[in-house]
């Protein structure tokens, strides 16, 4: 894992987070996330918040968020405020709807998936497997007016938030440099609630890290395709633009990313040498070297040593 780059800590100080969604219970994958948050927020002296997000109820698994918390305190990981759910937050979302809509930025879309893949395929766009699916507009009036109804499952309508044309969004991955993203490309108009009246996760993370005022989000890169569209979204809304680190991602024999839909094993915290075993693999993941490997040393200790290892990866930098 190359090197970090260590920002300024803000005024107010740092405020990071970890947010599993409660579909299973943590696997390596999950872990190294886990890990590499809490290191970045202990290293800086800020603070760690647990969120489950929990919206897509039909994939959650009773008693997984519960799991969750247990695994993360018999590995040490411990947060410094309550934790949420999402799915009590349901108002701040439907604020946040509502406020895209008053600001003429919203509109009701009641494609299906296969109408949206028939209109590109119309358009000799070809679709493949695990590619992003970009929106061709079909529903998007072409003037976007104030809706009175929105978010209302009997309409069986979707919405999605309107780009302007030409959006372009840049930032700065500590860990991987420069990005870019062209918005209308790659995206198009994205979804923000769904026709079951679902909010997706673009709407409900930019609004969450707003309202716990996070400061640094340090998550895998399978979600940095989606940080351009928070970015917007937080801009929109007049949100503070996070800080954002995306850690390299577990994969398993196939080259795959370690998921819970693919079957991924849950991480052994059985008792401490299991979940400190698992601690050390993450780490490994993460590149910290000249960790204490003894058998004696305590989760604690070893957790003491690997946000000094952090520490010095980031200021090496």
């Amino acid at each position: 894992m190359p090197n970090l780059k260590n920002p300024s800590p803000p005024p107010d100080g740092y405020r990071g987070r970890f947010a599993p969604s409660p579909t299973g219970p943590l696997h390596a994958g999950s872990l190294v996330a886990a890990l590499g948050s809490w290191l970045d927020a202990r290293q800086n002296q800020g603070k760690w918040l647990l969120r489950i997000e929990d919206l897509d109820t039909p994939r959650c698994i009773p008693g997984a968020d519960q799991e969750i918390l247990r695994q993360l305190l018999a590995c040490g990981l411990s947060w410094d405020e309550e934790p949420t759910w999402q799915s009590m937050h349901q108002e701040r979302y439907q604020k946040a709807l509502e406020r895209l809509n008053e600001l003429q930025s919203a509109y009701p879309c009641t494609c299906s998936r296969q109408t949206i893949a028939s209109a590109l395929e119309a358009q000799g766009v070809a679709i493949e497997r695990n590619q992003e699916i970009v929106y061709p507009g079909t529903c998007r009036p072409e003037h976007i007016k104030v809706s009175e109804k929105i978010a209302n499952p009997s309409t069986d309508a979707a919405w999605r938030l309107a780009l302007p044309p030409n959006l372009s969004i840049e930032f700065e991955d500590r860990l991987l440099g420069k990005q870019y993203q062209d918005l209308n490309q790659a995206v198009g108009d994205f979804v923000l609630c769904r026709r079951d009246g679902v909010f997706t996760y673009q709407l409900a993370v930019v609004v969450d890290d707003a309202e716990q005022r996070i400061t640094h989000v340090v998550r895998g890169q399978d979600l940095l395709s989606n940080t351009a569209r928070q970015i917007y979204l937080q801009q929109v809304l007049g949100f503070q633009t996070p800080t954002y680190l995306h850690l390299p991602l577990v994969l398993d024999e196939h080259g795959e990313k370690l998921s819970k839909q693919t079957l991924a094993s849950a991480i052994d915290t059985g008792n401490e040498q299991e979940a400190l075993k698992e601690l050390r693999q993450a780490a490994k993941h993460l590149g910290l070297r000249n960790l204490p490997d003894g058998e004696a040393i305590s989760i604690a200790e070893w957790l003491l040593a690997a946000t000094q290892a952090w520490n010095r990866k980031i200021t090496s930098s």
